[in-house]
């Protein structure tokens, strides 16, 4: 049943900006909505929250004309949604930010701003006018880091958000979704979201706004929607609801794992590693990275032990961590794992050499949407898999890829299910799995629960840390999510391409990681 209260005299009764009516949604044999309903009111920012899996994303896509209902309706001001392919019709309707970049590589960042609304007359664009507008727009919203005539293919995964986002707010339609648009943005540029949600709020915009961050939703959203399993459960305005009844609805049955989902990992912090002969060893590396410069960076990760690399965007921290894992390349410095040296921007001699990887990107690096889940959670392997003559056999291939997809708890259809049928957590989990598949010496986990709800994040994290404690492997963590510190023996803080701290008593204060990663404190390096 629906938790519903009324909002009183701060709901409007006009009819919804915005609506959805009944939908129900199934992708072969997942159901991904069942009879969902909910309303955006011209004025009001209504969160929508849930964990992975649950029918956020299949929602928002049906909300903005990508899929089609199986049953229900879409309705804009009272009246039937456009037909289904009428792109711009529904442009004139909505706009969305969506969870995964839909920015064009190929194209400058001022043409993706303004794709297919350029400017100009007689099918003529004005390109001057168009680079101007991005500029003014990007400005606006504090992206100076982000060149409006650079190529979208050289721009970090973070800096794609952005240019994602400053498309879909140029555009100024009265309906805005938005659907994880913080993922990958540094605090400031949040709080700016947060100012231009409450801006457009205030003069009259309907606002749909889905984070797994629930302080996100307490601070910007007036009401909430909360599915499970594809359900609506509850729907209702934020005033005096609580975060432990948000938490209860969304996990529901499972409730009682609450507590041990709050710290995963926590029972291990007390272990300390085996300082002995370490497993990496990082020497004076310098390199150049549009995802930011390392300036003579040293650090080594003993066996058992589980380290981070925190820093703000451009800090250097995914340099760093994209070099040890052989995905950059560096100008000077030595990287060894277990004494042996590895090679610049050779990823095949770093596995080899035993040093697993979970990408930052997993849609670009991660997985291969069109194979199957247990092909993916494989795929690191398959010269340990091969026979004699280099054939896999699916037997060979199950019996490999089960044990990785019941540790990580990957929920399917089967090992044979695309992975791009997969919800977000369950993609992350496989792309997490594919890094372990290996049974390497050293683990290289960049931002590794991003986009994933609370339940996955600890799933996540614990099988990380799971790796150091029972098989006495390296992890190295490199993020900007404070919650993935739960699990880590030392923390080294980055910033400016430089190792500005360092944190050794777990658990580890907040608000001093903050403050060193803000530059609020004096070099403790």
């Amino acid at each position: 049943m629906v938790e519903s209260t009324e909002a009183g005299s701060t709901a409007s009764e006009d009819v919804p900006a915005a609506e959805a009516i009944g939908i129900s949604k199934q992708f072969g044999s997942t159901v991904a909505l069942r009879g969902v309903s909910v309303s955006l009111r011209s004025g009001r920012c209504l969160g929508l929250v849930g964990r992975n899996g649950a029918g956020k994303s299949t929602l928002v896509s049906i909300m903005s004309g990508i899929y089609g209902a199986d049953r229900g309706e879409v309705r804009f001001d009272g009246g039937p949604a456009p037909a289904l392919g009428d792109i711009d019709a529904w442009r004139q309707k909505i706009s969305t930010v969506f969870q995964h970049s839909m920015v064009v590589p190929k194209l400058t960042v001022a043409e993706n701003v303004f794709l297919n609304v350029q400017p100009g007359r007689s099918g003529f664009v004005d390109w001057k006018t168009m680079r101007v507008g991005a500029k003014r727009v990007l400005a606006e919203w504090g992206f100076e880091n982000v060149d409006a005539n650079a190529l979208c293919s050289t721009l970090t995964v973070e800096q794609r958000q952005l240019v994602e986002i400053a498309r879909a707010l140029a555009a100024g339609r009265r309906c805005l979704l938005l659907d994880e648009p913080t993922s990958a943005l540094e605090r400031a540029e949040i709080q700016r979201l947060f100012e231009r949600v409450r801006s457009m709020v205030a003069n009259g915009v309907a606002v749909l706004y889905i984070s797994h961050h629930l302080e996100e939703v307490f601070e910007v959203c007036d009401d909430v929607a909360v599915l499970r399993d594809g359900e609506l459960v509850m729907s209702r305005p934020m005033a005096g609801l609580s975060k432990d009844a948000l938490v209860a609805a969304m996990v529901g049955p499972d409730a009682a794992t609450i507590a041990s989902l709050e710290h995963p990992g926590a029972k291990d912090n007390g272990q300390r590693a085996d300082h002995g002969k370490p497993c990496l060893v990082v020497e004076h590396l310098k390199a150049h990275s549009p995802r930011g410069a390392v300036r003579d960076v040293s650090f080594e990760v003993h066996h058992g032990e589980r380290v981070a690399l925190l820093g703000s965007l451009g800090a250097g921290v995914a340099t760093a961590a994209r070099a040890v894992a052989g995905s950059e390349s560096w100008d000077s410095g030595s990287i060894e794992v277990d004494g042996t040296p590895l090679v610049p921007m050779r990823r095949d001699k770093a596995l080899k050499t035993g040093v697993g990887y979970v990408p930052e990107d997993r849609r670009a690096e991660g997985f291969v949407r069109l194979l199957g889940v247990g092909e993916n959670l494989t795929m690191t392997i398959v010269d340990r898999l091969a026979n004699r003559i280099g054939a896999i056999t699916p037997s060979r291939r199950t019996a490999a890829a089960r044990p990785l997809a019941k540790r990580l708890s990957i929920v399917s259809a089967g090992l044979s299910q695309p992975l791009g049928e997969l919800s977000g957590g369950n993609q992350q989990k496989v792309t997490v799995a594919r890094g372990l598949a290996s049974k390497p010496k050293l683990v290289v986990a960049m931002t590794p629960t991003r986009g994933v709800d609370v339940a996955s994040k600890a799933v996540l994290l614990q099988a990380l840390s799971s790796l150091a404690i029972d098989d006495g492997a390296a992890v190295l963590v490199a993020t900007d999510d404070l919650d993935d510190l739960v699990i880590c023996d030392r923390v080294l803080v980055l910033r400016g391409g430089e190792v500005v701290a360092e944190f050794t008593e777990p658990p580890f204060n907040r608000e001093e990681l903050i403050a060193a990663i803000e530059g609020l404190v004096e070099s403790e390096a």
